[in-house]
């Protein structure tokens, strides 16, 4: 069953009420929503002819089957608020699916011709309800229904749904000489949709006399190594970094008003958070060089084998642009002697990146061995005429990072409502990974430091020229926002890192309550599902359950 929501502007916004959620029923009675009760297909907004953005939602959703075996879903387009748009009569969004998990977005197509055969706008199972509608989604303004096939019907549940951890396997029996031996001998957790995570074990073999041949029972704890939120409050933006056996901290600093930049050190991740732990000034203001204010989304990167930090900073006059700035040979990152002058960023032509404009949360990505840099670029910022931010590409070489080797390429617009929900018009702080043959590109739309903030997806394989923008394929709704976690809100602007024992790690700004805009940092575990998607939801208790992380096997000394 298609449906839309009530909006509620302190809970759930226009920009995603009037968006396409599903339900699924085993029984017809009883439905429950997919993907935690969030939209899931979304408008997209206009584009005006001065360059701003018009957003738009949708109303009426109708699911109907198509030749073969697939489905397609019809809906009005309306204004953000679900009211009339008078530029699309005779017109409807279609989405064409074999699988409820993919989708052809059609975008507005014509309803007259020989070609239609939905008259449309159709009936539907009701003029609406709320949480008080039995077995119904709490909000749910409904569509009609059609019958799946139940094995679709439970693949839906499973994909949409919140993964968690059902059993944890170790062997039965192993064979070791010594500690060392056992401590090499991990377990697996097995998730709910099937997939896998290798955990540590701290075996209790104190009582065990390896210089007595025998089989002893022991017993373990399986470890998960988790951060409590919030971590290190007042701090947007936040990156890891390890070097030469230390770990390092930087972010926007929202205490200083975001002004100057620091780092943490420590041995090891929990001392970078630890009370009292020293903040050391790299970069503080420098009106002679124009480094005055906004010192924004700071980020450790190795480019050519130097150590650099990209980073965004404002002059006397307000107005964001990415820089650049390089650890000297045997510099300290902590030493603020350590590192080169910021360089601003330039285009090929040796111009400045932005005029006219702002330019910030810049990052480094290298696949397929070529190098890129990708950005947040804004026009008009705070008046009428605002294009919002937008993400951009281009090329660029090793040796001098600081200058692009290609012309910026439009690579996304903040066009669907979880990205530009109550006029915030946001695609920024872009961040990628790198997984096996493809390159993940996260980034973040809604408000920078409200409960609407979250975190959208871009895909490519890494050996393809990722500045062509029909390389990449765009999430049609966000993979971490305030619906993902209980307790997270806003979460956004990310940054990812491998933890010692080679977990791929997400670190990321969030606030603990839905009125708050204090940003608070969050670190957790990156899970592959069956299907080798990344997941950023799971929470502690769903990466191993308290119930499962006892575990005992045999062990043969000998």
């Amino acid at each position: 069953m298609p449906y839309t929501r009530q909006a509620d502007e302190g809970e759930y916004p226009d920009g995603l009420a009037h968006s396409i959620h599903f339900a699924v029923s085993r029984d017809g009675v009883h439905f429950e929503a997919l993907n935690g009760n969030y939209g899931i297909l979304f408008a997209k907004a206009q584009i005006g002819e001065d360059d701003t953005i018009i957003p738009k939602g949708a109303k009426n959703p109708f699911l109907f089957a198509m030749p073969g075996k697939k489905f397609g879903i019809m809906a009005v387009q309306t204004q953000e608020n679900g009211s009339e748009d008078t530029d699309c009569a005779q017109k409807a969004l279609l989405w064409i699916t074999q699988d409820f998990m993919d989708f052809e977005e059609k975008g507005l197509v014509d309803l007259e011709g020989p070609r239609c055969v939905v008259k449309y706008p159709p009936e539907r199972a009701s003029d609406g309800a709320g949480c008080a509608a039995v077995g119904m989604p709490c909000g749910a303004v409904l569509g009609n229904r059609m019958e799946i096939p139940l094995s679709l019907c439970d693949r839906l549940a499973l994909f949409y749904g919140k993964i968690h951890n059902v059993e944890v396997r170790v062997p039965k029996r192993t064979v070791a000489k010594g500690p060392s031996d056992l401590e090499s001998v991990w377990a697996t957790a097995v998730y709910s949709d099937g997939s896998t995570a290798q955990k540590r074990v701290r075996w209790e073999w104190e009582n065990v006399d390896f210089e007595k041949p025998g089989v002893y029972r022991v017993a373990g704890r399986v470890e998960n190594e988790q951060y409590r939120f919030p971590l290190a409050c007042g701090y947007g933006d936040p990156v890891l970094f390890f070097r030469e056996g230390r770990w390092y901290f930087i972010a926007t600093n929202d205490n200083l008003d975001d002004i100057g930049l620091y780092v943490r050190e420590a041995d090891d991740i929990p001392g970078l958070f630890a009370e009292g732990v020293r903040e050391h000034l790299i970069l503080g203001v420098d009106r002679q060089n124009g480094f005055v204010q906004t010192f924004w989304a700071p980020e450790f990167h190795v480019i050519g084998g130097k150590l650099y930090i990209l980073f965004a900073v404002s002059g006397e006059a307000w107005g964001p642009q990415c820089h650049l700035m390089e650890l000297r040979e045997g510099g300290r990152i902590t030493d603020p002697e350590g590192w080169k002058k910021p360089v601003r960023i330039q285009k090929k032509d040796g111009s400045w990146l932005a005029k006219d404009a702002i330019t910030l949360d810049m990052t480094y990505i290298k696949a397929g061995g070529r190098s890129y840099m990708v950005w947040s670029y804004r026009e008009n910022i705070g008046t009428p005429a605002d294009t919002g931010s937008m993400l951009y590409i281009a090329a660029v070489g090793q040796d001098t990072p600081w200058r692009l080797e290609s012309e910026p390429v439009l690579l996304s617009r903040p066009l669907y409502g979880w990205e530009n929900v109550s006029h915030t018009i946001n695609n920024e702080g872009p961040y990628a990974f790198l997984w096996q043959d493809r390159v993940y590109l996260t980034y973040s739309g809604g408000a920078a430091n409200g409960y609407t903030y979250v975190l959208g997806l871009l895909t490519a394989q890494a050996d393809q020229d990722l500045t062509d923008p029909l390389a990449w394929k765009k999430s049609f709704s966000p993979v971490l926002s305030f619906y993902s976690v209980e307790g997270e809100y806003g979460p956004g602007h990310n940054s990812f890192f491998t933890d010692p024992l080679g977990n791929l790690m997400i670190a990321y700004h969030a606030e603990d309550s839905i009125k708050s805009n204090l940003r608070c940092d969050a670190i957790r575990r990156v899970h592959f599902d069956i299907n080798e998607r990344p997941v950023f939801d799971l929470s502690a208790e769903r990466d191993l359950s308290p119930k499962l992380c006892r575990v005992e096997m045999e062990m043969e000394v000998g």
